[in-house]
């Protein structure tokens, strides 16, 4: 007695649609004219940005005359330590204090702007509340006015409060940043999920400690950046103190090589002074930026990844 096996029955249809094979991305080739010019245009650029800086480089070697007389891109014996022993040592050793002082505008007003820049942003990018558009509006329109223009009313401004010559008066209009605000705000809302402080809420944490447990935390790299720019615009910013200060102890090194090289006419030797302390004054900012870039780079990679 046979069996038959019955029917074989047709295999149901998969669910899943087979999906063609998505074609391999065309490399674009760029043709050795594009290359060479795009090359050319950043050999330029390059070389504008460092003839400045071997120039300097050159010029902190050299004496006083060796200055007037001698090419400014060859060297012509080797005085750096003398220089530097006198530039520490001119009129009573007050360029360490204006050192010192550039030191403290720049990074506790950085600090303070960057803080204040990455509250406001995360307030405006997480919350709702009347008027939020036409505030950030406001806050915004602050970028458009340059720093010039407000000198002198922050100048009347402070005086009537008797608060001109001070640190104060340099310290705290710095502080604000309406740029970094808005750096703040853009990154806020792409780096920081709404589910994620809606689980911080759930979990009992208040909004302050949700800010600084989890948005600030997520924030990191673009707080990062808006100090590095913040210090860097302080450290640089000249018209304010001009303005504000005429106490010579206060000065930063900005406003101190201007007044030294206001004076050259009075003594020669200011302008040694004024080439050797532009030097020493880029020195901060390279070992501010050489030792913050790996964490830079670190959640900037770590940002692009999330």
């Amino acid at each position: 007695m046979t069996t038959l096996n019955p029917p074989a029955r047709p295999s149901a249809p998969s669910s899943r649609a087979v999906r063609p094979a998505r074609p391999a991305p065309r490399r674009v080739r760029h043709s050795p004219l594009g290359r060479g010019l795009n090359l050319g245009v950043c050999a330029v650029a390059g070389l504008y940005t460092l003839l400045p800086l071997v120039w300097l480089l050159f010029a902190i070697t050299k004496t006083l005359p060796d200055l007037y007389g001698s090419n400014g891109f060859a060297p012509s014996g080797f005085h750096l330590w003398a220089n530097l022993r006198d530039l520490f040592a001119q009129d009573g050793g007050v360029y360490p204090r204006w050192l010192l002082n550039s030191v403290l505008y720049a990074g506790a007003g950085a600090g303070l702007g960057t803080l204040a820049s990455v509250m406001a942003g995360y307030t405006f990018a997480k919350y709702r509340f009347p008027g939020r558009e036409k505030l950030y509006g406001l806050v915004v329109a602050g970028v458009l006015v340059p720093g010039t223009a407000l000198a002198v009313p922050l100048y009347l401004l402070f005086s009537g409060v008797h608060l001109t010559n001070t640190v104060w008066s340099v310290l705290i209009p710095v502080a604000a940043n309406p740029f970094g605000v808005y750096l703040a705000r853009v990154y806020a809302a792409g780096s920081i999920p709404d589910e994620l402080l809606e689980a911080a809420r759930v979990d009992g944490a208040g909004e302050l400690r949700t800010f600084f447990t989890v948005g600030l935390r997520l924030m990191g790299p673009g707080a990062l950046t808006i100090f590095l720019m913040q210090f860097v615009s302080i450290w640089n910013n000249f018209f304010l103190p001009l303005v504000m200060l005429t106490d010579s102890r206060l000065f930063t090194t900005s406003l101190g090589l201007f007044t030294w090289n206001s004076s050259t006419s009075q003594n020669p030797d200011y302008l040694r002074m004024v080439v050797v302390g532009s030097a020493v004054s880029v020195v901060p900012l390279l070992i501010l930026f050489l030792t913050l870039q790996r964490w830079w780079r670190r959640g900037l990679a770590e940002g692009g990844l999330r």
